[in-house]
């Protein structure tokens, strides 16, 4: 009994030991899984990180490319109305000297009727026009003699001497407005008050003195 109890007893602390090292192996293969998914973890933290700051990156991208089209967008409609408003400049250029010619014509009066009568006709032509353009916003800018000259709307094309400085004398051609736009502004003659001569005094005593040196 004693001997097989003794048997028992070590096969039971070979059972406890075998138990014992298949414990600690187990305990080393979940620490070693335990590692691994903690370093799979942290490699997916590292993962998510990078793709929040693409995300973000991207994000800011999108944002600024969304600003620029609107820029853009703005910028063209822009551009578009102010096309729209303005598409008769180029035609109201070309018709400049048109009405040029007919304002220097107006400035004379025939004294014969029948080309008074002419001019009448001509001065209804011309208003016509006139009427159509200022349907389209045109506006005629034609400054009173007397008047301030004034550099938004005027260009002076020659000078003469005048009581005053600035002052319109006469009106060469008209200038024209496009709606709230300066085609061309009006060419006038202004005034400017003439400098005082100065005269030369003549020193006897001077002029021996340089006579001498």
């Amino acid at each position: 009994m004693d001997k097989e109890q003794i048997n028992l007893d070590e096969n039971k602390e070979k059972e406890d030991l075998i138990d014992e090292d298949e414990n600690v192996k187990k305990s080393k293969k979940e620490m070693k899984k335990e590692h691994k998914l903690h370093e799979q973890i942290i490699e997916l933290e590292n993962v998510n990180a990078k793709l929040a700051c693409e995300v973000e990156h991207w994000k800011n991208k999108y944002y600024e490319a969304y600003a620029d089209m609107d820029n853009l967008r703005k910028v063209m409609e822009k551009d578009h109305q102010q096309m729209v408003k303005y598409r008769g400049q180029g035609f109201l250029e070309a018709l400049l000297p048109v009405f040029d010619n007919f304002y220097m014509c107006f400035k004379f009066k025939p004294e014969d009727p029948t080309l008074a009568a002419y001019c009448r006709g001509f001065e209804m032509i011309y208003n016509q026009m006139v009427a159509s353009l200022e349907n389209e916003g045109v506006k005629e800018v034609l400054p009173e003699i007397g008047a301030k000259f004034n550099h938004e709307y005027m260009q002076a094309v020659d000078i003469v001497d005048g009581e005053e400085d600035d002052i319109v004398v006469k009106v060469a051609n008209k200038g024209y407005y496009l709606k709230d736009r300066l085609v061309r502004p009006a060419m006038v003659v202004v005034s400017k008050k003439p400098q005082p001569k100065v005269e030369e005094s003549t020193n006897e005593d001077e002029l021996e003195k340089e006579k001498l040196n």
